[in-house]
């Protein structure tokens, strides 16, 4: 029972993380670009993904890379 739950409550930054790591295996971004590139691709949702970005501390001028690097979202 709790293994169900805890798939079912993933952090959304692994999703999104999840998400840029396929527009990076798909050769529409690259590691090197810049994150605001991915404002490109989310349009309305860009700002709610700005701010997640924010709060653990990313800019938007970091490589994407950085953000593929994270191995834990944890929010402590």
């Amino acid at each position: 029972m709790i293994d169900s739950m805890t798939q079912q409550v993933i952090q959304p930054m692994v999703k999104f993380q999840r998400q840029v790591r396929s527009l990076v295996d798909s050769r529409k971004l690259k590691p090197t670009d810049s994150l605001w590139k991915v404002a490109l691709l989310y349009g309305e949702e860009w700002s709610f993904w700005k701010q997640e970005l924010q709060d653990f501390g990313f800019s938007v001028q970091d490589p994407i890379q950085d953000l593929l690097a994270v191995e834990s979202w944890d929010e402590d």
